[in-house]
């Protein structure tokens, strides 16, 4: 493959699709091979299409992707990719719901509903059934109970039950999630009780009295649905730790929105485009989900980490070097900002972890500056030649974001400064900045 350095227009000539036997490839005058040469109707109508989907995302956001959602439900990485954009584009997509989500995700608003499709442990017969149910419900399931007296057991099976459950699809029904679980084995027999009365045509006096399986069904009363287990619900790392397992990410919260303002500022590779970024000083804000430490036949530690955030997943190497330096931070579902840089390795990209910090602990630079200061050319050089100045000679160690507050009020902006515009020790950079008469001080990223 050859990169093209230089180009020349040849005026207006024919143009033909030449038919070439084997590979499409095409040898140039220097003796080497040019691939995948396109004529200009090839290149036209990728053009095209380019603009087509362009044109749907800027002026129909939702509804384009509800639909990238909807092409890809069977990939697990592409749909946490694609939740991620939403958040960015101020889309919500809400968990799966057992009253509204559709086999696809629907668009609603600004609000896009989980397809039913991309739920593991539903296949296509569980879906029909349930929203066969629905239909014949005329109206939403008022309870757990409601819902499996109704759906058919046969498809909608205890696993499929369970996998509802953890994935938030009865929250809205009822937010433990553990007393459900609990409840799962009395209610499913209930309901297959239930079903066989029905189709050998008996009812019970509560049906014919009107009870049935609606608001009052979870009473103790006779043949009624079983009360549900008192039980508490399971605490809410359990709850996320419990739904990653099922859809592999995360839906009703995710650990690392809370420190979504931290990413904005301090601008880090995304874990799904650690490739774009081999053998560059890096930093990336992460969740660790796994820790496996093992012993170097020198008899040194080292770490394997299994690291996530909002775009995906990625393996984390710390090597001894780095490793007495950050042990104490390398815990299960630690939110932590790392440095290092990525390399690849058996075709795989890998974070090789230099050094690591709490996200908590991460600090920033602020500076004021009026409309009429941040349009001053002098203001502005003088203010690099400071920064750059506090930024020392190792431009790669540099941690310390500088982030400009122009204006004040409702009409204040904050613009974060060029990553070369960063300092090292932020006391020594606010003293000096303070000195020049600018207005600046030293905070966390994120609120203590």
């Amino acid at each position: 493959m050859v990169k093209i350095i230089k180009r020349k227009s040849l005026g207006l000539q024919p143009v033909y699709d030449i038919g070439v036997e084997g590979d499409h490839n095409f040898l140039l005058e220097s003796g080497l091979i040019a691939a995948n040469c396109f004529n200009k109707s090839h290149s036209t109508a990728y053009a095209y299409v380019t603009y087509q989907t362009a044109y749907l995302k800027a002026n129909y956001p939702t509804e384009y992707m509800a639909a990238l959602l909807t092409g890809n439900s069977g990939n697990k990485d592409k749909i946490k990719s694609y939740i991620a954009r939403c958040i960015d584009m101020g889309i919500n997509v809400s968990p799966p719901d057992i009253n509204r989500s559709n086999i696809d995700f629907t668009p609603v608003g600004k609000t896009i509903l989980f397809g039913l499709s991309a739920v593991p442990n539903l296949g296509d017969g569980a879906i029909e059934s349930i929203l066969i149910a629905r239909k014949e419900n005329k109206g939403e399931f008022k309870s757990f109970s409601d819902f499996c007296s109704i759906v058919d057991l046969r498809t909608v099976n205890r696993r499929t039950l369970e996998t509802l459950i953890h994935c938030g699809a009865f929250d809205k029904i009822n937010e433990n999630r553990n007393q459900l679980v609990q409840s799962l084995d009395p209610v499913i027999s209930w309901a297959q009780k239930r079903a066989k009365e029905r189709t050998s045509g008996q009812m019970n006096l509560f049906d014919i009295l009107g009870g049935g399986t609606g608001n009052n069904s979870e009473t103790k009363s006779f043949d009624t649905a079983p009360v549900l287990a008192q039980t508490a619900d399971f605490s809410p790392q359990e709850r996320l730790k419990k739904e990653k397992e099922i859809l592999g990410f995360y839906v009703s919260a995710n650990p690392l929105n809370t420190i979504k303002p931290a990413v904005d500022i301090v601008s880090p590779v995304s874990l799904a485009h650690l490739e774009d970024h081999k053998r560059q000083k890096i930093s990336a804000i992460a969740l660790i989900s796994a820790v496996k430490t093992i012993m170097t036949k020198k008899g040194d530690a080292m770490a394997f980490l299994q690291l996530e955030d909002l775009t995906g997943q990625a393996e984390g190497v710390v090597f001894p070097s780095a490793f007495g330096e950050v042990e104490e931070y390398l815990q299960d579902d630690a939110r932590l900002i790392f440095w290092g840089k990525a390399e690849s390795k058996d075709g795989k990209v890998q974070f090789i972890v230099e050094s690591v910090a709490p996200v908590e602990d991460v600090r920033m630079i602020m500076v004021e500056l009026t409309v009429q200061e941040a349009r001053d050319r002098r203001i502005q050089n003088n203010l690099k030649s400071i920064l750059q100045q506090q930024a020392g000679n190792d431009t790669e160690g540099i941690k310390i974001p500088v982030v400009a507050r122009i204006g004040t009020g409702p009409e204040g902006k904050l613009v974060r400064l060029d990553r070369k515009f960063w300092v090292q020790n932020d006391r020594a950079a606010v003293t000096a900045l303070n000195n020049a008469n600018y207005q600046a001080r030293s905070e966390y990223i994120l609120p203590h």
